[in-house]
């Protein structure tokens, strides 16, 4: 285990805000981790950094569950059991599928972040999400150092929301997540949802792509409308896509006919947020350190020397501009720790 005091997290976000923690913790195996548990104990547990917005330093105990690993468990004909530590980087792992040839994570390719993280957002893209190819969670909770699993069923799911965010929020460190996966025969592609398949008319794959050219395609996608973190602090998609009331929608339609949407289900009806913040004037917007990044409205960036609350309210007046043109409400995406 690794320890510090009044540790900077600057490094350790990618909005690369600058914000210290009063004492950090790095685990480098399990056994630390539960030995760190007490029922007094309120500590922030850090993942990759990429879907947070440090607004203050952070004056209690701050985590960091390093724990690398991937290893098969189970295997038949049709599918494989694989458990990937927490500590993982999210993009490795996908990576790592592609070169076994097991299908279910390459739509969810460069998605920033670790492992551990990615059940409490239930990260999704290009019609795929964790939820969809996911069999279990493995947890540790905070205050007892006791195990816990969450199968499928359990986790709650929704669009971009677990079990984790609300019921158990800030009660446990998941430490490993166990995926099922399938073997190439008895796989299904998913091409069809945003500009996949496009890009690969362009590369003019008119066949069924294999899952590495579909990985590749995201890739290419992702790489075109999303900046580097590493060079351009971002957070990724800082909105969730509304989901409105068909008759809220048709009412809309009625005085923007161009409004882009996606059917949810009979009564509901996605919105992109990218679209509404573009045609709200905000894309490539900047006021002083942030700004909404020029290809693609849904993502506010900044130079690297914004603090949290100068990007706080820039999202802020992005909400309220959006919601006075069309009265939608948009819900960050990014989670706030104050």
């Amino acid at each position: 285990m690794k320890y510090f005091e009044n540790y900077s997290l600057k490094d350790l976000n990618t909005f690369g805000v600058e914000s210290f923690a009063s004492s950090f913790y790095s685990f480098e195996n399990v056994y630390e981790l539960i030995d760190s548990c007490h029922p007094s104990k309120d500590p922030f547990v850090l993942g990759g950094g990429s879907n947070i917005l440090l607004l203050n330093d952070i004056d209690k105990e701050v985590w960091s569950y390093d724990v690398k690993g991937i290893e098969v468990i189970k295997e038949n004909s049709d599918h494989v059991l694989v458990e990937v530590q927490g500590g993982e980087v999210w993009h490795d792992l996908v990576l790592w599928t592609i070169d076994e040839n097991f299908g279910g994570l390459e739509n969810l390719a460069l998605i920033p972040g670790k492992v551990g993280a990615a059940p409490i957002q239930n990260i999704g893209a290009y019609g795929v999400e964790l939820k969809d190819v996911l069999h279990c969670v493995h947890c540790i909770n905070r205050k007892t150092g006791l195990p816990l699993t969450f199968f499928n069923d359990s986790c709650e799911f929704g669009y971009r929301d677990s079990i984790f965010k609300r019921k158990c929020k800030d009660t446990f460190v998941i430490t490993s997540i166990v995926l099922k996966l399938s073997k190439p025969d008895y796989h299904i592609i998913n091409d069809t949802y945003g500009a996949i398949g496009k890009v690969l008319e362009e590369k003019k794959i008119n066949r069924t792509p294999t899952i590495k050219e579909i990985s590749k395609a995201v890739i290419d996608i992702r790489s075109s409308k999303l900046p580097d973190p590493n060079k351009i602090g971002n957070a990724g998609s800082f909105f969730k896509n509304p989901i409105i009331d068909v008759s809220q929608f048709v009412l809309l339609k009625k005085s923007f006919e161009n409004i882009a949407s996606y059917p949810v289900s009979d009564k509901k009806v996605k919105i992109p947020a990218g679209w509404l913040i573009d045609q709200a004037g905000w894309k490539g917007k900047r006021i002083g350190h942030v700004g909404c990044y020029e290809n693609q409205a849904l993502v506010i960036t900044s130079d690297g020397k914004a603090s949290g609350k100068e990007i706080f309210d820039f999202s802020t007046q992005v909400i309220n501009s959006v919601y006075s043109k069309y009265g939608i409400q948009l819900e960050r995406e990014v989670n706030m720790v104050k």
